[in-house]
């Protein structure tokens, strides 16, 4: 059985949500690993020819774009989750918090609240903290922070650490206490761990 609760940082899934594999066959972490990365660069591919600057900022496009990314892995993919987790908010307030999100975001834009590189690291902290799906919600927020930092502030993506952040490495224990950090209140190292880009 597939299990990920030795990963720092990720979520544990319930039995309904293992239920929502595609591919039974998959019994390891690994495998779950790489068949997600695979279609996450199916994904991108669709991300590509579908993207419209103003649509981004709707949580239908973050639903699509969740869908997207892990939809030939998971039955559930681009749903928000129904369950409590180790981490994110209430699930009957995702929705609330991501609209709201998004709206702060659009205001972050409009009136130049913060720089934008500061604004793309706050958009993907607060994403990650409400934790909409079940599972990917990291990687999710990576690419979504990234689709904001080119289409509405003309950044290059985040550097974030690639598949390095997939495994127990200490790139991924730097970005998971920069996260923390900033689930505290303070974002220091969070911008410090991304301050080259």
């Amino acid at each position: 059985m597939i299990t990920n609760e030795n990963v720092e940082g990720a979520t544990p899934l319930d039995p309904d949500e293992l239920a929502g594999l595609k591919f039974k066959h998959i019994t390891t972490q690994s495998q779950l690993d790489e068949l997600e990365q695979a279609n996450i660069v199916t994904g991108l591919l669709w991300l590509k020819k579908n993207i419209v600057r103003e649509d981004v900022l709707t949580i239908n496009f973050a639903m699509d774009l969740h869908k997207a990314l892990f939809k030939n892995v998971w039955g559930w993919a681009g749903t928000f989750r129904l369950t409590e987790k180790n981490i994110g908010i209430d699930p009957l307030q995702v929705s609330v918090a991501l609209r709201n999100l998004l709206d702060d975001l659009s205001a972050w834009i409009e009136f130049n609240t913060y720089p934008p590189f500061e604004a793309v690291l706050r958009f993907h902290h607060q994403l990650v903290k409400i934790h909409p799906f079940p599972n990917g919600n990291g990687r999710f927020s990576r690419i979504y922070a990234d689709i904001i930092a080119e289409k509405h502030f003309a950044l290059k993506p985040v550097q974030w650490g690639g598949r390095n952040l997939d495994k127990m490495t200490q790139t991924r224990r730097d970005y998971i206490n920069s996260l923390r950090a900033a689930d505290g209140g303070d974002l220091s190292l969070l911008f410090e761990l991304y301050r080259t880009n």
